[in-house]
């Protein structure tokens, strides 16, 4: 089958960074749907595994953890699912990726597309929106009747795209993003966000211009370290800080006169611990469904890059390392 995969980690520029190759087939285990690949989307941890992850000598390693298509065969121990159901889902960092025709994925992870959106639209949200979901209300365990002010730091980018519209539609939250260009902030505004400050500016000023004395939530998607400092000083006391970067290193020490929880998210962690509570994934992603095709949350695909090939992906890859892209950027097809 049709793959795109490299043997080595390398810079995006190079050519052989991400080819395009043939592969042999996946193997269905007795928890699996084999789904034939008709969309994917690329996130930020698809370049950090290129360039940090190299597979064995001779072996190829296949990314993308973004994928909506049609099932082909179902594993013997799963139910709820039929041959030529329309899928979505993020799968797990462990197995080989969806950047291939054919695919094959753990039922519990995979929720049934929205009806009212096609592929490329349905690729671009199920990795953002579990992480958005988790961050909300499993890691800052809000509700819909959760007030105050949520700060969203880099809210431009894929996750965030999501998080403002889950946590304006569900909760009673202020939704405060961060973004430093017009055509971001208009995006943020577009999505639901009660305002847009810009991050280029001390946090903490920013905030009080925007009419905002504090923050009781505050959620970092990149750039933590950076900000570090101005979320320990316009965070309120007994607030909640998530984040979901890589920062060398974070001091939370300063957090403690203000008695704030730190709370990481790490949207693979269900699939790679197999955890009992797995199957959460597949229901939060049927409920996405339900919200997308009732028209409360809308796909945010922002960019698409053609047909998936290795080319169309190392664009795809470049523009994320840019530190600029806006939504999410979508493949379709091979």
């Amino acid at each position: 089958m049709k793959a795109v995969a490299y043997q080595d980690s390398l810079p995006i520029e190079t050519p052989s960074s991400l080819v395009d190759v043939e592969l042999p087939e996946p193997e269905v285990g007795a928890h699996d749907l084999l789904v034939a690949v008709r969309a994917v989307s690329v996130n930020p941890v698809d370049t950090k595994v290129r360039r940090g992850v190299a597979p064995a000598a001779g072996e190829w390693k296949v990314l993308g953890w973004d994928v909506a298509g049609e099932v082909l065969q179902v594993g013997r121990a799963v139910s709820g699912f039929a041959v030529g159901d329309r899928v979505w889902y993020a799968g797990s960092i462990a197995r080989p990726g969806g950047n291939s025709e054919r695919h094959a994925v753990d039922a519990r992870i995979v929720g049934k597309m929205p009806s009212t959106v096609d592929f490329a639209q349905a690729a671009a949200l199920p990795l953002t929106a579990i992480t958005a979901w988790e961050i909300l209300f499993d890691r800052l365990a809000l509700a819909a009747d959760s007030t105050g002010t949520l700060l969203v730091v880099g809210a431009g980018g894929g996750v965030g795209s999501i998080l403002v519209q889950l946590a304006r539609q569900l909760t009673g939250l202020t939704v405060v993003g961060t973004a430093s260009r017009p055509e971001t902030r208009d995006w943020l505004l577009e999505l639901g966000a009660h305002a847009v400050v810009d991050h280029r500016r001390p946090l903490a000023e920013a905030l009080r211009d925007a009419g905002f004395a504090q923050a009781d939530y505050v959620v970092s998607l990149n750039q933590s370290e950076q900000h570090f400092a101005e979320v320990v000083e316009l965070i309120a006391p007994q607030g909640k800080f998530a984040l979901i970067d890589d920062p060398a290193s974070l001091d939370v020490v300063p957090l403690k006169r203000k008695s704030v929880s730190v709370h990481w998210e790490f949207m693979f962690t269900r699939s790679m611990f197999a955890t009992p509570d797995q199957a959460k994934q597949g229901r939060l992603l049927d409920e996405l469904a339900r919200l997308v095709d009732a028209g409360q949350v809308r796909t945010t695909l922002a960019g698409h890059f053609g047909r998936i090939d290795a080319a169309n992906l190392r664009r795809a890859h470049a523009l994320i390392e840019s530190g600029t892209a806006r939504g999410k950027i979508v493949l379709e097809g091979f």
